[in-house]
């Protein structure tokens, strides 16, 4: 086992001052996990696991080492650089290590608590600061994205033959990077703030998240749409904005926290049954992260009580007992997993009977679905090359299943996906679950009518 100096260079400082034990958030306080880090043997069986210490080799990389630094941190032994800000930024928050753990360590919560305590004590870079600021501001933000569907000719290099993008200078994204175009529509402009059946069985807000929202449109569509199609009334709610996690992993707790609030009272002017997302990442805010951000708050009982309603739409399709497809959809199929679903909601069964439920549709296993695609965010913009050596594993484990469309139940993997395939040269779509559904209702033209209010 590498030593703290080994792990990250730097000049060992006194004990820290002692914090009064007031909060009750990781995020607020490094030293409420500390019992957390305390349990890690050291064992070494988190470097069987990440993605990141296969390609690096480095023990700074694994979690036992993370855990390390942020115990060496968290006692004063070690002071707040950039060096070790990287470290902790290393990591895919894919929470592998933490389903391999002999002793059960939450190692993704101490990542990110390790992270925010940074922040705390040396603020942020200035770049995240104006992009974070975007994110807090729903309206500035949609102006942006809106203005930026119009520019994005002038920096984007549209290839009609993948209907996708290249970057056209290198404005902190990878020349070789293959990227969707931003949506003709938004999903909010596309569809009325709610939509309603002739005959409703129950209710939903959907919680749309920015990529469905801006870019993959698509599956919003489908979302709405196969609820319809089983007489579910669909709200959007119009003000709803950015989940916050983007911003909750790099630190920013108090702009997380301002921004799970918000969402949460703009969800609470509506009564309805679930609130249902279609985003890995999303569904973990609403479920995990809201209550924990929202605890000490006057919301925090407002925070639970929405994340008993929150529901995958996988999930939530054979909670509601969804209507089965009649016809079929001759295709071979391969199902990622992605990492918020499977570990982090549990969800892994429940998109693979929904694939199993459409006729004619062939799911062919691949190797290691679970394992990470290497987007993970911001990461996969901040080291690209280290994200396509993670990618490289899966497209290989992809192309030996022989399938003609990948299946995936979160946006910003589809992006990855899109990416990584592309790049090797191969040819199969990716989808969303839901949009697969959706297909084989068009197929067998099953419609609901449907009453639109504005």
């Amino acid at each position: 086992m590498a030593s703290v100096e080994a792990l990250i260079p730097g000049k060992l400082v006194g004990p820290l001052p002692a914090k009064e034990r007031t909060a009750v958030s990781p995020f607020d306080d490094l030293a409420l996990v500390e019992e957390e880090m305390a349990r890690c043997m050291k064992c070494g069986n988190c470097q069987a696991v990440c993605p990141l210490y296969k390609e690096t080799l480095q023990e700074g990389a694994v979690a036992r080492g993370k855990i390390q630094l942020a115990y060496a941190y968290l006692k004063g032994e070690i002071p707040a650089t950039h060096i070790l800000a990287e470290k902790l930024l290393f990591c895919l928050t894919c929470m592998a290590c933490v389903a391999n753990c002999p002793s059960g360590v939450r190692v993704d919560t101490v990542v990110l608590a390790a992270r925010a305590a940074m922040v705390r004590e040396k603020g942020l870079p200035w770049v995240k600061k104006v992009i974070f600021q975007g994110l807090k501001r729903p309206r500035l933000f949609d102006t942006v994205l809106k203005t930026g569907r119009r520019l994005q000719p002038l920096v984007l290099r549209y290839r009609p033959e993948i209907q996708r993008c290249h970057p056209r200078f290198p404005i902190g994204l990878e020349l070789r990077r293959v990227l969707p175009p931003l949506a003709k529509r938004t999903l909010k402009e596309e569809f009325p703030e709610v939509i309603r059946p002739v005959k409703p069985r129950a209710r939903v807000v959907f919680f749309t998240g920015c990529l469905e929202n801006y870019i993959y449109t698509d599956i919003g569509r489908a979302v709405v749409n196969v609820l319809l199609v089983n007489d579910i009334e669909v709200i959007i709610p119009r003000d709803q904005h950015c989940c916050g996690i983007p911003v909750l992993v790099h630190g920013d707790v108090p702009a997380a926290r301002e921004m799970a609030a918000s969402n949460l009272q703009i969800f609470q002017r509506y009564k309805f049954d679930y609130l249902v997302v279609a985003c890995a990442t999303c569904g973990e805010a609403w479920k995990h992260f809201y209550p924990q951000l929202l605890e000490n708050s006057f919301q925090g009982e407002a925070a639970r009580v929405t994340a008993a309603r929150a529901r995958d739409i996988n999930e939530l399709l054979l909670e509601i007992d969804y209507r089965r497809p009649a016809a079929g959809l001759p295709l071979k199929v391969t199902y990622h997993d992605p990492c918020h679903l499977v570990r982090g909601q549990g969800i892994s069964n429940e998109p693979r009977q929904v694939l199993r439920s459409i006729p004619g549709l062939e799911l062919r296993e691949m190797k290691n679905a679970g394992r990470c695609c290497g987007g993970a965010g911001s990461f996969s913009l901040t080291n690209y090359d280290t994200s396509m050596q993670v990618q490289a594993h899966k497209v290989a484990a992809i192309k030996a299943t022989g399938a003609d469309t990948v299946v995936t139940s979160c946006p910003a993997c589809r992006m990855q996906l899109e990416d990584g395939l592309t790049q090797a040269g191969l040819s199969p779509r990716v989808l969303h679950v839901v949009q697969l559904l959706e297909q084989a209702y068009a197929r067998g033209e099953v419609r609901s009518e449907r009453q639109e209010v504005g």
